[in-house]
């Protein structure tokens, strides 16, 4: 059995919603070309969620077809999103192979499920879930054994209440990583209507608090509009 690039089914095959060439809009390496995978499926609900698309459909594809299809963006880099990529088991076998070809590979995750199996593969965005996210289980402690130095965390903030949250947690030393990434999820966002936080007010408290992190916008939505999605 063939797919539509005429290459051989192996059983290799991932749900994907779309593979797309774009600026990394957030991340320590935001506004650098990369090819971005987006893979289907999540088992969480957040309610600044902009990728709800994501949660089903998607077409089959195998590996090699998933590493033809990003040829002619000619990036180095390559970012693994979803939806929860690491929920598809053969995420792992498609890191492998994108090291082999080259790319230099992010995956992004929530961190509600083990990183082991990707952990040495990728370079890691691990999304820690704030209690204003509603989907905060802290199933994050498991995995930041898991996560190395240049690996970065990623706190959505949507109230004042996250904030405390998030800076009690970057303070107290236990997060491994020398990248942690503070970003406002602004009024409106998602579908749940909530207040969320200004950008501004966001980087006074960061300011405020002398706190060692990187604060980011969502560069993708600073250039074409509120309604583009990203990672």
């Amino acid at each position: 059995m063939t797919n539509t690039l005429g290459l051989q089914k192996t059983g290799r095959e991932l749900l994907v919603t779309e593979i797309f060439h774009s600026l990394q809009g957030e991340t320590s390496l935001v506004g650098v070309p990369f090819s971005f995978i987006r893979l289907t499926g999540c088992d969480l609900r957040c309610s600044y969620c902009d990728t709800q698309y994501a949660f089903s459909g998607g077409t089959r594809m195998s590996v090699d077809e998933i590493v033809q299809t990003l040829e002619p963006f000619h990036t180095s880099h390559v970012l693994i999103t979803g939806g929860e990529p690491i929920l598809q088991k053969n995420t792992p076998e498609l890191c492998a192979e994108l090291v082999k070809k080259g790319y230099l590979v992010s995956i992004e995750t929530h961190g509600e499920i083990s990183i082991e199996p990707i952990k040495d593969l990728a370079r890691v965005i691990m999304d820690i879930k704030t209690p204003g996210s509603g989907m905060c289980r802290e199933g994050f402690k498991e995995n930041l054994k898991w996560l190395k130095p240049h690996d970065e965390i990623k706190f959505v903030i949507t109230s004042a209440e996250d904030y405390s949250w998030a800076r009690d947690l970057i303070n107290s030393g236990c997060l491994p990583t020398r990248e942690i990434l503070l970003c406002a999820a602004t009024p409106g966002a998602g579908n749940s209507g909530f207040p969320g936080v200004q950008p501004q007010w966001l980087a006074e408290r960061i300011l405020e608090d002398r706190l060692p992190v990187r604060f980011q916008v969502q560069l993708h939505k600073v250039i074409w509009g509120p309604d583009k999605t990203g990672v």
